[in-house]
């Protein structure tokens, strides 16, 4: 499954592009990220060590409230770190990944934001991996340490040529649950044009630690004025005319285009996964920011 296009047969242009990527990541976790990503991950790969007796300055929420009154007075739970933690890029490359109205296509800034919490995740000595799948499978990357690796897989990211267009989530969240033996985190960025994958994500998200992260462009939401408009689905290759002149398809159109997004937010609320919400024509440093933020505030409680 592990296939990657050699650094021979890698056109010099994307190997410019990785370069880039790295050049302006760098910054971005140097200032921003590497901090923020230790104090929400490191620290939730834990394992028990054991219970001793409670002193005070220890948190409340580690009491083993079982042993507590079994011995009459507390005791809390200890735990020792892992070392390492794994994360998992899981990005969608189907069809509709290939599209992007406002300069830069989805699977770009997929590409970009795997770069900048991989290299966080390098930084802070954890290992990264990645899975890229359309309606298949079509590339697995098992999860390693290190800035070369880091590069190969925004180098795949860049480079791999998937064989299919189409979107299946839950062949690639079946597929994750069977390949990661501990628990990891899951990073999946997909712009989640699918259904009927709902147990598939409730399986993933109770196993691991399960971020969503939705790449949207606003075309994909609203209809420019312009008269008859073809639309052709970059996945099944279906053309549809509308009429973009008449008031009410650009109604139409965007009804239900934020009906979708709000049937995904509500998904992902009830199996509480967190969900990073990405458009291709604003910066996505400020959504990671506020990520991190709102997990180091759950983390708080």
């Amino acid at each position: 499954m592990e296939r990657s296009p050699s650094a021979q047969a890698v056109p010099r242009e994307v190997l410019r592009q990785v370069k880039l990527i790295e050049l302006r990541t760098r910054g971005l976790v140097d200032t921003h990220f590497s901090g923020e990503y230790q104090s929400v991950f490191k620290g939730q790969g834990m394992e028990f060590a054991e219970v001793r007796e409670y002193v005070p300055g220890d948190e409340y929420r580690t009491i083993d409230w079982n042993v507590s009154a079994r011995m009459g007075h507390p005791y809390v739970k200890t735990y020792t770190e892992e070392r390492e933690l794994s994360v998992l890029f899981a990005v969608d490359l189907s069809g509709s990944a290939q599209f992007g109205t406002r300069g830069r296509f989805k699977a770009e800034v997929a590409a970009e934001i795997a770069a900048v919490v991989a290299m966080a995740a390098i930084k802070n000595n954890d290992r990264v991996g990645l899975v890229l799948f359309t309606d298949r499978i079509e590339q697995f990357v098992p999860p390693k340490k290190g800035r070369r690796h880091a590069l190969r897989l925004i180098r795949d990211l860049l480079a791999f040529e998937p064989s299919a267009r189409g979107t299946d989530l839950s062949v690639a969240l079946d597929y994750i649950g069977r390949i990661l033996r501990h628990r990891a985190i899951v990073f999946l960025i997909s712009d989640f044009q699918d259904s009927n994958f709902e147990k598939s994500l409730k399986v993933v998200s109770r196993r691991h630690d399960l971020v969503a992260v939705t790449v949207g462009d606003p075309r994909e939401r609203e209809l420019p004025d312009v008269g008859y408009l073809e639309l052709i689905d970059a996945e099944t290759d279906q053309r549809i005319v509308l009429d973009s002149g008449n008031r009410f398809v650009r109604e139409q159109f965007e009804h239900l285009a934020t009906e979708d997004e709000a049937r995904l937010r509500r998904l992902l609320r009830r199996l509480s996964v967190d969900q990073i919400e990405i458009q291709t024509d604003r910066s996505y440093v400020l959504p990671l920011i506020n990520f991190f933020r709102a997990r180091e505030r759950k983390l708080a409680r």
